[in-house]
């Protein structure tokens, strides 16, 4: 056990912060049947923010600032990118979501010139902790505490506020809502700031344990989060939330095996099996499209003629 348990740790962490980001995936699939494939983008951007701010303000008013304008920015993507599609081709919407991934990504290639950046110690979270034997960073403590807290006050606002009663209802029919007096541009705007907003704390996790912030920081963990949506059920919060911290304790404990077995004597020398940490998730995805493509929590929807 203590050998597993600094993995165990890690990959819970990693796992708080992957349900972060498929949450948004999820959310913005239910309602708009569309895979955001910008979001990951969205998340690497909050890191530059943060980098950027950090260097002239007091990190206790960058945060707040961190999460502003990283809504605002998911906010603007949805009205100029996604908005003027809303009657257009499900492939039209889908292409516009690719083209944003590229514009952030080559935006942020400019403003970095392709330096890598430090992203700054965020006190509270970059500090040591001793868990039974185990040394790990605070934020492997904190990540999955407040996420799910989080969820919580998500599913809580999704069940019993207003905007949440509108988002389900036009997450379970889009053209009927909109009949009914539904005002359809608030209802999707209010999904990408949600969205936005868990990817800016996400992005705050995610990068106190792993500081190094590059254009494409956002890509795998991206990728990985929307793996966990398909994983869970795409359009169910629990589900992604079930389905990233599988992936995020599988990946970890994949990458500490060869150490493990040396440990316990299993094996005398490392088989480099650390390699496959990536292509177990997306193996994963594939037995799950195969063996139950609507994912664990996912229901089968059946098409009336």
């Amino acid at each position: 056990m203590q050998t597993v348990l600094p993995y165990l740790l890690s990959g819970i962490s990693v796992g708080g912060q992957y349900a972060l980001i498929a949450i948004g995936y999820t959310m913005v699939y239910g309602i708009l049947r569309l895979i955001n494939f910008a979001h990951g983008d969205v998340f690497m951007v909050a890191g530059l923010v943060m980098v950027y701010l950090s260097a002239s303000l007091p990190i206790y008013v960058v945060i707040p600032l961190v999460l502003a304008i990283t809504v605002t920015i998911g906010f603007i993507i949805e009205r100029a990118a996604y908005s003027p599609l809303r009657s257009a081709p499900r492939m039209s919407i889908m292409i516009s979501a690719i083209g944003v991934s590229y514009l952030l990504q080559n935006l942020a290639l400019y403003i970095t010139g392709g330096m890598n950046q430090m992203y700054p110690n965020i006190p509270f979270f970059t500090e040591s902790v001793s868990i039974f034997g185990a040394t790990t960073k605070r934020v492997t403590l904190v990540t999955p505490i407040l996420t799910v807290v989080l969820v919580v006050v998500l599913v809580w606002l999704i069940k019993n506020t207003k905007i949440g009663m509108a988002m389900r209802s036009v997450a379970t029919d889009y053209e009927t809502s909109q009949l009914m007096g539904i005002k359809i541009n608030s209802v999707i705007s209010f999904t990408f700031i949600i969205g936005s907003f868990l990817a800016a704390v996400a992005s705050l996790l995610y990068f106190s344990n792993y500081t190094t912030v590059i254009p494409t920081s956002g890509a795998m963990p991206g990728l990985k989060a929307f793996v966990a949506a398909v994983f869970g059920g795409i359009g169910s919060i629990p589900g992604a939330v079930i389905g990233a911290f599988t992936i995020g304790i599988c990946e970890n404990l994949i990458k500490g095996l060869d150490s493990i077995l040396i440990q316990t004597g299993i094996i005398q020398q490392g088989l480099g099996l650390t390699t496959f940490s990536d292509a177990f998730t997306f193996a994963l995805l594939i037995v799950i499209l195969v063996v139950k493509p609507t994912g664990i929590f996912g229901e089968k929807v059946t098409d009336k003629v």
